[in-house]
């Protein structure tokens, strides 16, 4: 029998509990603040390995289906969407879609759900904060939590058809990757952007809920992030890679990319 990813019946405490804190915290406040603190906190250069290295310390305490540090299962979608000869901008997303987990690190602040031991603002299933919670999100019981007023409404602070980039989506690797991008000079695609930035908005890819909000564009990158989601989940396995092996290709790759292996974050 195959393996059946995203079960959620019958997780690890940590799992649930970090989805019950995302719940309760992730607010419209709090999504501010977090985009306020990335604008005005400096800059630094970092080397693109390093960045990556840094996560072979990093287990998701979201993830039901993996057990091993990040670096292998973003190899593993990178590796299989080589395999498949997809183009070379979507490889080189799906190593890096879980890069922006390196907030952790960065700023790891348990108060505030990025750091490795409290991840509820860094890891997990996302949703679109003031507006209605859809049950169709992973553990709907958790909906009540939330303290944003206007979660009542299935349009909340927005307008029909306003399009996903301007919604506010609960902050995590996502987000943080998505602006960290944007202070960086690459020549990634569009449809690069919108897989990094909403990869984890399930809600809206899988589930088929915010259709209300889409605009044009989000329906012609819809179908990318439905693409990238088969490399992203279906790759997983509890088996390690060599990552020695494949330093010189993605080196490359990400040099075509980037212009050099350096990384504003």
């Amino acid at each position: 029998m195959s393996k059946q990813f995203r079960d959620y019946t019958n997780v690890n405490d940590s799992v649930k509990e970090n989805y019950m804190e995302a719940r309760k915290k992730q607010t419209v406040l709090h999504y501010q603040t977090m985009v306020s603190e990335f604008n005005k906190r400096p800059k630094i250069s970092c080397n693109f390995w390093h960045a990556m290295e840094k996560l072979n310390s990093f287990v998701d305490l979201s993830d039901p289906d993996m057990s091993l540090p990040n670096i292998h299962h973003m190899f593993q979608s990178a590796e299989e969407a080589r395999k498949q000869n997809e183009p070379r901008w979507f490889q080189l997303v799906c190593l890096i879609h879980d890069l922006g987990k390196i907030q952790a690190y960065i700023d790891n602040n348990d108060e505030k759900g990025v750091s490795m031991k409290k991840q509820w603002s860094l890891v997990g299933d996302t949703f679109i904060l003031g507006c209605k919670i859809p049950n169709t999100i992973v553990f709907p019981e958790f909906n009540y939590l939330n303290s944003d007023p206007e979660k009542k409404n299935i349009y909340g602070l927005y307008k029909p058809e306003c399009g996903l980039n301007d919604t506010m989506v609960s902050w995590g690797h996502d987000e943080f990757l998505y602006r960290v991008l944007l202070d960086n000079n690459h020549s990634l695609p569009e449809e690069a952007l919108y897989i990094i930035r909403f990869h984890s908005l399930y809600l809206w890819h899988t589930e088929n809920e915010y259709s209300h909000f889409e605009n044009e564009k989000d329906k012609e990158m819809k179908g990318w992030v439905k693409k990238f989601n088969k490399y992203d989940l279906y790759t997983k396995c509890d088996k390690s890679i060599d990552v020695n092996q494949l330093r010189s290709y993605y080196s490359e790759l990400f040099t075509e990319f980037f212009g050099s292996l350096n990384l504003m974050i």
